[in-house]
């Protein structure tokens, strides 16, 4: 597996980040703080890009597609360009570095970097290097600020106090008690049933406003009889 051939301690395996405008100045850089070391850089893009850039024009520069042909532990450091889309091709880069892998990531390529410490099994560090890095984005502040406990009871007791001292709407309490005033109920004819007719609700019986005799209404349902008979004494 290509992990196990990693030999380089995690402490001298880094991570650069650098804003793309930047990063071929960085790479000046630190091929000259590593003049004496055996470096190669790497790249998943075009190294023509990269070699018209450097002043020093005698510097490997290879591409992905040219990693098989280096065996592990070759060279003493190796210097990460960019960041390949497969893991995998990144993992292998490290296996040819005896001693140090950096790698140079902007702003963009960090949403890369999640897969290949999974593979890795752990964070790879980061070290800014003044004057490269990328501007990082400020994160959005809620507007409101937090409050202190006796902050919050300040303003729920002026809300409180606002609420209870605001004016009342006008409301007469008598009104909603009085009686309100029915107008007549008058009677307006029979119906096709002989049935007499009102225009209101009424309590009032039909004879009362129409002369007809009070109705009386048997039960239309008889009950059990049950039959009853007397007890007689023991001495009869």
């Amino acid at each position: 597996m290509l992990i196990e051939n990693i030999t380089i301690k995690p402490n001298n395996h880094r991570i650069h980040p650098c804003s793309q405008e930047k990063k071929y100045e960085l790479l000046e850089k630190i091929i000259s703080d590593n003049i004496d070391s055996k470096l190669l850089i790497i790249t998943s893009h075009n190294i023509k890009d990269i070699l018209n850039t450097l002043e020093n024009k005698d510097i490997e520069i290879i591409n992905d597609s040219d990693l098989s042909k280096y065996p592990v532990q070759s060279y003493e450091l190796i210097i990460s360009f960019d960041i390949p889309s497969n893991p995998e091709t990144y993992i292998h880069r490290v296996t040819i570095a005896s001693k140090n892998a950096i790698l140079l990531l902007n702003e963009s390529e960090q949403k890369s970097l999640y897969h290949i410490e999974m593979l890795l099994g752990r964070a790879i560090k980061q070290e800014i290097i003044k004057g490269f890095e990328y501007e990082m984005k400020k994160s959005i502040q809620p507007t409101t600020k937090s409050m202190s406990k006796e902050k919050i009871k300040e303003v729920a007791k002026q809300r409180y106090e606002k609420k209870t001292q605001e004016p009342k709407k006008n409301f007469d309490s008598s009104d909603k008690w009085a009686k309100k005033k029915k107008e007549p109920n008058k009677f307006l004819g029979h119906d096709e049933n002989g049935k007499a007719k009102f225009s209101g609700k009424s309590g009032e019986r039909n004879h009362r406003f129409d002369g007809k005799p009070k109705e009386s209404f048997a039960p239309t349902k008889i009950g059990r009889k049950i039959n009853i008979k007397a007890r007689t004494s023991k001495e009869d």
